[in-house]
């Protein structure tokens, strides 16, 4: 990775193709607006956090130990790890 400061929020376990949505098991806290990086073997991008769900419900942020669905611009796969910038 770069010299950015980046620190890590969890890592996907699912991934909805159909519906571009990762199921993202949070280690740290993450709220709609974060800037964040998508690393994987094959995975490489980053994206603003624009939407965010807890059981079919929209929510502005999500604590650590949440699995959350989140909104992807590009494909991932499972174990692929999030990070947010500071």
């Amino acid at each position: 990775m770069s010299e950015e400061n980046v620190i890590e929020v969890g890592h996907i376990t699912h991934f909805f193709s159909k519906i571009n949505v990762a199921v993202l098991e949070l280690t740290a806290p993450l709220a709609v607006g974060d800037r964040i990086l998508v690393k994987g073997p094959d995975t490489d991008f980053e994206q603003v956090v624009e939407s965010m769900q807890i059981e079919h419900t929209n929510i502005p942020r999500a604590a650590a130990g949440q699995a959350i669905g989140l909104k992807m611009a590009k494909h991932t796969k499972e174990r692929d790890v999030v990070y947010k910038k500071l």
